[in-house]
């Protein structure tokens, strides 16, 4: 990172842009599609700058088998899109999933179905985190609420895909995208050197024919024809996915003597944030947990909050978090939704009523 400047004012999707480059990313394989333009701008010039390469595909479908192919030889590699570009990626996604291929996807979200809108939403939450693509596979979902987390979660995400081989999706929205803040442009603490990636995927890598000492070839593949081997690579990925679980990660405020705690993440997060300061001010006994993984999902954080109080989800879609925090509440808690719907712009006051409503018990 020398001669890099320690602080800039950066959108969120430059951020990101920054985030890549220091923490290792190598090829950047894309296309593009608004409102994450900004990240495949910034990398078509930092990446060759240091030796990288920048690739505008030909699709969606052609970046995401790119980076299955950079995955597989071991380079810290990323693409990036908006939520239908995403979708046309998941036949991709699924294929690194099965063949144990790290890579990192950003998905900085629209307004759908379909075409939809440029504007801000959530709504591709299940997507994101039930797999989206075809089989029994996981993807870890990262969500950033700030600027800097744009920044600092791309070492998280690189490191993650790394150690787990497995594709890392970093989850944001138009809001998270365009939103412009000082950013620290320094690597956050445990951040991985490129040195210590290498040596988490020596291993497995596809290096040529005639790279390793006895000259057989590896093989990484997702199709396995034989009774039973199908199964045990099934078996194979529940145990990593598993192992994944430790990695949960959520921040809380205020929440020790709150009666409602408002779950959220993301654009709603940071807006819901002054909300509930505003709230606390009046004497209100409000606080926030907002999940940092949105794969894991933090489930234990819920049940330990769960005993005497009541949580109310907000989120810019019809209904999908929600479903992810009434199971980790296991009926021990009441469990209310406020639903913000695709491209609407909505402010601290906006929310405000929800909230109380839900505070009283309406």
């Amino acid at each position: 990172m020398s001669g890099t400047p320690e602080r800039v004012l950066a959108k969120g999707n430059e951020a990101l842009a920054f985030g890549a480059v220091d923490a290792g990313c190598v090829c950047y394989f894309g296309y593009p599609i608004t409102p994450q333009n900004e990240v495949p701008e910034a990398l078509s010039t930092l990446l060759p700058e240091r030796g990288g390469r920048f690739v505008q595909a030909e699709s969606e479908v052609g970046a995401i088998n790119m980076l299955l192919g950079a995955g597989a030889c071991g380079i810290p590699s990323m693409t990036s899109s908006s939520s239908c570009g995403i979708s046309l990626m998941q036949e991709g996604i699924s294929y690194m999933a099965g063949s144990h291929v790290p890579g990192v996807i950003v998905n900085m979200s629209r307004g759908g179905p379909g075409l939809g809108d440029i504007g801000p939403s959530q709504g591709d939450y299940f997507q994101a985190t039930k797999g989206g693509g075809h089989g029994d596979h996981r993807n870890l979902v990262l969500a950033p609420s700030t600027a800097q987390e744009c920044y600092d979660f791309m070492f998280k995400a690189f490191a993650l895909a790394f150690k787990y081989a497995n594709p890392v999706m970093v989850l944001g929205d138009a809001v998270i995208a365009q939103v412009k803040e000082p950013v620290r442009r320094t690597p956050p603490p445990g951040a991985l050197s490129r040195e210590e990636l290498d040596a988490l995927c020596s291993p497995w890598r596809i290096e040529g024919y005639g790279a390793r000492p006895n000259g057989s070839p590896r093989l990484l593949k997702s199709v396995y024809l034989a009774e039973g081997a199908l199964a045990a690579r099934n078996e194979l990925l529940m145990k990593k996915y598993q192992e994944m679980r430790k990695e949960a990660s959520f921040e809380t405020e205020a929440v020790e003597d709150a009666e409602l705690v408002v779950v959220a993440f993301g654009s709603m997060a940071r807006i819901l944030r002054s909300t509930l300061r505003h709230l606390r001010a009046e004497g209100h006994k409000v606080g926030l947990l907002r999940p940092k993984t949105l794969y894991p999902f933090p489930d234990e954080a819920f049940r330990d909050l769960a005993p005497g109080r009541r949580f109310l989800v907000v989120e810019q879609n019809a209904g999908q978090m929600v479903e992810d925090v009434r199971l980790a509440v296991n009926g021990a808690a009441k469990v209310d939704w406020h639903g913000v719907m695709p491209c609407i712009f909505a402010t601290a006051g906006d929310l405000a009523r929800p909230v109380l409503l839900a505070l009283k018990g309406a």
